[in-house]
């Protein structure tokens, strides 16, 4: 049976000033230098300089006497005469980049790209055309790391669809197997027991890089389980020659194609903090990093232009209109920029002192146990800002203090209590338990069970899959993966 019913909704929509800001609190220090500069280029009406005692709103007002043919500005919104080809692409898209977003610092890469180096060398070979376009197609499909996750037969399929041309499996196997002769050593593999084997071949032949090849080809699920003794009893050989297999075999890039790009990213990634702290004989003195970012003001000659139609209602033809219409646009959007700059400035500031205050042990003496617990909820309880705000503030943003350089997200932590009951940092628990596996017997390490016991004979009862997870973010593998010989 069907029924009908009817159901009031309050739904808040932002406008596009709200989008402004919002996207303008998400993006980092170098970030924001390329926005401004964008902004400048685009519109005319914005230009860099500080404000002088020119009144904006006085001239952006018109003394309307409700004629029909006149253009009333308080009615003209942005959408009445803005269209998607005025407007920048990040103001009508607004994107929330979360933690799990890999989107690290921004930097600019300068030279080639992995694909683009891979494309130069195999031009410098000599193949037949259609080797060279399999080749080609091949070298489309590694990734950043400088796999080929995808099989051959798949590969044939979508390519011969493609192109509309046959192609057999053996020739794009072949395909593969000449990428894989490019350099970096290991680039195309299809996993990684493949990739460490190629890397070998590519050595001068030894007694040792002969062992690898055998022990990675024959014994690699237990190699990598780390259950050297039966490796050892399988492959007949001491324990010391084992060493000195393995000291050739971690010599080698598990991810030949990071290798590759770190290069470029070393002289080219910058990591420019959005706050500075300085510590002047214990008071904490907070400023913003805008040394790159000019002020920014209304082009003086576009709000005469508005005034001066405003003040000539006699002569209003279309073409006049049209101009004060595109003019009006385009100080609108100038206005709304600047107080979005402003306004971004403000809750950065805000926000930032906000977390000083709750760390200040921490930020004056950088002592990483003196961290309170902390989370985004205490923040926005301090500032009044919405617990989004805080997030998108604290989002790839860095701070530099006279101990480093710190990620906004280092500073807030879970809150947990100790056997007493006092409130304690989650990155106290993590500092313990790094100290723990760094000084941990190799030939034994500590499994998880017994990482707990200890803090809990240290005063801090933790569940055992909580301390597998403050491992895991620590980048420390389970105690099997751990192990030494």
């Amino acid at each position: 049976m069907l029924k009908q019913s009817l159901q009031q909704k309050l739904q808040q929509k932002l406008s596009p000033q709200q989008i402004q800001v919002i996207r303008l609190l998400e993006v980092p220090a170098l970030e924001m230098e390329e926005r401004v500069k964008q902004e400048i280029e685009e519109n005319p009406a914005l230009e860099e300089g500080e404000e002088d005692d020119y009144s904006q709103d006085e001239n952006l007002q018109d003394e309307n006497n409700g004629e029909d043919d006149t253009i009333d500005y308080d009615d003209i919104s942005l959408g009445d005469y803005k269209n998607e080809d005025d407007i920048p692409d990040y103001k009508l898209h607004l994107v929330n980049n979360n933690d799990d977003d890999k989107k690290d610092e921004i930097g600019y890469a300068t030279g080639y790209s992995l694909h683009e180096y891979l494309i130069e060398q195999l031009h410098l070979k000599k193949l037949d055309k259609k080797t060279k376009e399999l080749a080609e197609y091949v070298i489309g499909n590694v990734d950043q790391d400088g796999y080929l996750r995808r099989e051959v037969e798949s590969m044939v399929d979508d390519y011969s669809f493609q192109q509309g041309i046959q192609v057999e499996d053996e020739e794009m196997a072949n395909a593969v197997k000449t990428v894989q002769m490019l350099e970096p050593a290991g680039i195309c593999a299809t996993n990684l027991q493949e990739c460490l084997i190629l890397q070998l071949k590519r050595k001068k032949e030894t007694e040792n890089i002969a062992l690898a090849i055998n022990l990675l080809e024959n014994s690699f699920d237990d190699f990598s389980k780390r259950h050297y003794d039966k490796v050892i009893k399988r492959h007949s050989i001491t324990e010391n020659k084992f060493k000195e297999v393995v000291a050739e075999i971690i010599k080698l890039n598990p991810k030949p194609g990071s290798s590759w790009t770190s290069v470029l990213e070393e002289n080219s990634v910058q990591l420019v903090p959005d706050f500075i702290l300085e510590n002047q004989d214990g008071d904490l003195i907070l400023s913003l990093n805008n040394k790159n970012i000019p002020e920014l003001r209304l082009n003086r000659n576009y709000s005469d232009m508005l005034e001066e139609y405003a003040n000539n209602k006699s002569n209003q033809s279309k073409e006049m209109k049209d101009a004060v219409m595109f003019v009006k646009q385009k100080l609108d959007s100038a206005k709304w920029f600047i107080n979005a700059v402003k306004q971004r400035q403000e809750t950065l500031q805000r926000t930032m002192q906000a977390i000083i205050e709750r760390q200040r042990e921490f930020f004056l003496e950088g002592d990483e146990t003196k961290l309170k617990p902390m989370i985004l909820k205490d923040i926005s309880e301090d500032t009044g800002y919405d617990i989004s705000t805080i997030s998108r503030v604290s989002n790839s943003k860095f701070i530099q203090t006279d101990f480093g350089i710190y990620a906004l997200k280092y500073f807030f932590s879970e809150t947990m209590q100790n056997d007493q009951g006092e409130e304690i940092s989650s990155m106290e628990i993590k500092t313990i338990l790094q100290e723990c596996i760094n000084a941990e017997d190799k030939r034994d390490p500590l499994t998880d069970d017994k990482l707990a016991e200890i803090l809990k004979e240290k005063g801090y009862i933790i569940a055992r899959r909580t301390v597998a997870k403050y491992r895991e973010q620590l980048n420390f593998p389970v105690s099997r993966l751990r192990k030494e010989i």
